[in-house]
Formats: C-alpha cells, sequence, structure tokens
C-alpha cells in the first residue's frame, strides 16, 4: 500500500537476528501455517503510514523470508550487533545511519520498530503509535499494557540470603485498590525521532509517551508456551481477534 506520507519518510524495521536462547530460530518458526517474522511484516505493509519495511538481521535465511513477505533488505547487520548480549538499541542506530547514507533508500524522517515477538498486534495498533508520534512529536512512543501486578502492591525483592522487601516501600499503601496503576512496556511497536536514537543511549531519558494496547494483542513471544498460547488464539480469532488475518 503507497501512502505518499505528506510527513517525510515513515519508515518501519524489523530486527531479527538469527540466534535466539528461548526459542530455537525462534523468528522463522511457523505460526499457524506461517514464519512469525511474516506477521510484522505484513503489518507493516498494512499501515496507513509506512511504504517501506526493512529487515536488519545477520542471518541470510531470515533476509531470504523477509523478501518473500514483501519487506527489503539493502544490508546484513554485523555479528557483533546479533549476540545475545547485543543492545536492540545499537542495531536501532545502526540502521538509521546506514539506511540514510543509502541514497537508494528512503530517508529515515521517522523510525518505526514492529518486533517479531507479537504477532497478535492489530495494523491499528502500530498505527496509533505513529498518529500519537506525529501529533505530540515526543522523542519516543511505546505500547504498553496494564500491568497484572503493581510494584506499589506487594511486590518483593529476594537478595542472595533470602532477606525478602517490598520493591517500593510505601506505608500509605495498604491496599491493591490504593496503588497506582502500572503498566508493562511492549513490544508490539516503537516509533522515534531518529536524530533522538542516533543522541542517545535509551528510550528511557528523553520525552516518552504510551500507547495503551490491550493484553490479548500485546503476547510477547519468548518461550515454547508462548507459542502455544499464540497458536490457540489465532485459531479461536474470529471470536476472540476479530482483527488478526488468517494465515497465507
Amino acid at each position: 500500500m503507497s501512502h505518499g506520507s505528506p510527513h517525510g519518510g515513515i519508515v518501519g524495521f524489523i530486527f531479527a537476528r538469527g540466534g535466539s536462547k528461548g526459542v530455537l530460530r525462534k523468528n522463522l518458526r511457523l505460526l499457524a501455517g506461517k514464519p512469525l517474522i511474516a506477521y510484522a511484516i505484513q503489518t507493516g505493509l498494512s499501515s496507513r503510514w509506512i511504504d517501506t519495511m526493512i529487515v536488519s538481521t545477520d542471518d541470510e535465511e531470515i533476509a531470504a523470508t523477509a523478501l518473500e513477505y514483501g519487506a527489503i533488505v539493502p544490508f546484513l547487520r554485523p555479528a557483533e550487533l546479533a549476540g545475545d548480549s547485543s543492545p536492540e538499541w545499537e542495531s536501532w542506530q545502526h540502521a538509521i545511519t546506514t539506511v540514510n547514507n543509502d541514497d537508494r533508500l528512503p530517508n529515515v524522517d521517522v523510525f518505526v520498530s514492529i518486533p517479531t515477538t507479537a504477532p497478535l498486534r492489530f495494523v491499528s495498533d502500530v498505527d496509533a503509535c505513529i498518529d500519537t508520534f506525529l501529533e505530540v512529536r515526543p522523542d519516543v512512543v511505546a505500547t504498553a499494557t496494564e500491568a497484572h501486578r503493581s510494584p506499589w502492591f506487594n511486590m518483593l525483592v529476594v537478595d542472595d540470603d533470602g532477606t525478602a522487601r517490598k520493591v517500593i516501600s510505601n506505608e500509605r499503601i495498604i491496599r491493591r485498590q490504593d496503588a497506582p496503576l502500572a503498566y508493562d512496556m511492549t513490544t508490539v511497536s516503537y516509533v522515534a525521532r531518529p536524530q533522538y536514537v542516533l543522541d542517545s543511549e535509551s528510550m528511557f531519558e528523553g520525552d516518552l509517551r504510551a500507547v495503551i494496547v490491550p493484553k490479548e494483542r500485546a503476547l510477547d513471544i519468548d518461550t515454547e508456551f508462548d507459542f502455544e498460547l499464540a497458536e490457540w488464539m489465532i485459531a479461536r480469532h474470529t471470536s476472540a481477534m476479530p482483527g488478526l488475518r488468517k494465515a497465507g
């Protein structure tokens, strides 16, 4: 879908390493008949804002699959940015710099990351993040969902000697209902100002805004159980996930 955005190059990115500890070859693992990475690519290409989906990977097989589903792979990520301990923020910086230095590619005026691990997201969730960014112009927009528990109420840190203490000590909060509402950041989508990414070390240093998404669209696939849960939810998509497209 071509959108001809008046806001410059709104470019979608997917960061997909070949290695994965929790689930072997996770980004290529079939979920309801298609590779996990395909969900993120198809979501990005269905956005009313994004024209180009770029995949940053160190893996030739992931690159070939990304091309098959309509993304472009103009570079392979260096191995030093694809290890288990490599901060993804540095991969964001590398991708922005590499793309903006390539005359064949659109200039990244708005950076959009669509992680592979949240395949149950709706296209509207990504577009809502972009809408918020264009309206407010913060440094970063991230997705979040209401947390199952609040760090202000009965959550503990346990020291090596077994000593337990509250994560946040506030004696005035004695009932769950009195605790401030807390949110979990999700991997549904991130939108950022490219220069902020290049100049900073994390999204938490600047003006960060949140778009709230429901829990059922924010499932983050990290384990075999997460895959099984996603398969079950997709199988029930006509009633539980009305916006999720069928595989294929």
